[in-house]
């Protein structure tokens, strides 16, 4: 069911399968919302729980800062399981999504069994990527977070997958139409300023990489350093999928989470 709650001060759109005894909660990415998640909800459901959230100023939940940091993304998150009354959760983040659930981890450890990136890292935006950040910031307030979608999205997959996936890539962009520009320029801000977090996956005892090999965002210089730099971190290797792997090869990713929570 969907439904809406105030998390941390803002209005946040749920969704929620409200059936498992083992809890998962998927983080969207960047220009995301919740909806990205449906098809691979619908797998992950006949075992798990699953909550899903549209981030601040993503989607249908609401954004009231000038800056949404991470931190304050992943206090949303976890007041929204307290509203549920969920004590243990597993996290997965997508992209963003992934720097969100690594604040959840560090801040409210307790609430988290273990944390699952898909396709993210912890790295801070280097100062190319700020530069490039600072650019999107300017498009979308000349009107053209439209645009900016449009050009981004496709981005997301292995070249090979993208007419196989026409339908979920404009679904994507026209979703994208819900987003507030102010509430979007925010997030960009809070992942501008966001500090790397790999002291935070050194310490986690249960986390797990999900990589691309087709990935534009994350190369395979990135991937090896960040396989070699955490051996304590499980890392799948998905072939032949870009920076979306859990929807272009969800079968794959599925069988990862399901191994790796056990």
């Amino acid at each position: 069911m969907e439904y809406f709650a105030i998390s941390n001060g803002i209005p946040v759109h749920i969704l929620d399968t409200k059936k498992g005894d083992t809890t998962i909660v998927l983080l969207h990415g960047y220009l995301e919302t919740l909806y990205i998640f449906n098809e691979f909800i619908e797998l992950l459901e006949k075992k798990y729980r699953v909550i899903a959230i549209d981030m601040p100023g993503h989607g249908l939940s609401g954004s009231d800062k000038e800056i949404n940091s991470m931190e304050f993304c992943a206090g949303v998150v976890a007041d929204v399981l307290k509203k549920n009354n969920i004590e243990k959760a597993w996290v997965a983040g997508h992209s963003m999504g992934g720097y969100v659930a690594q604040n959840c981890i560090k801040h409210y450890p307790d609430l988290f069994e273990g944390v699952i990136l898909l396709n993210s890292t912890p790295f801070a935006d280097s100062p190319e990527k700020r530069t490039d950040r600072e650019r999107e910031i300017e498009l979308i307030r000349k009107s053209k977070l439209g645009n900016l979608a449009a050009l981004s999205i496709p981005r997301m997959y292995a070249p090979a997958n993208l007419r196989k996936f026409d339908e979920k890539i404009e679904e994507t962009v026209e979703i994208s139409e819900t987003h507030d520009p102010n509430g979007i320029i925010a997030c960009i801000k809070g992942m501008m300023q966001r500090e790397e977090t790999k002291d935070v996956l050194a310490k986690t005892e249960k986390a797990m990489f999900i990589f691309g090999t087709e990935d534009k965002f994350i190369t395979e210089e990135i991937r090896e350093k960040l396989i070699g730099e955490f051996p304590n971190v499980k890392a799948v290797v998905v072939p032949q999928t870009g920076h979306n792997s859990f929807i272009e090869e969800p079968q794959k990713v599925l069988e990862a989470i399901e191994n790796f929570i056990g």
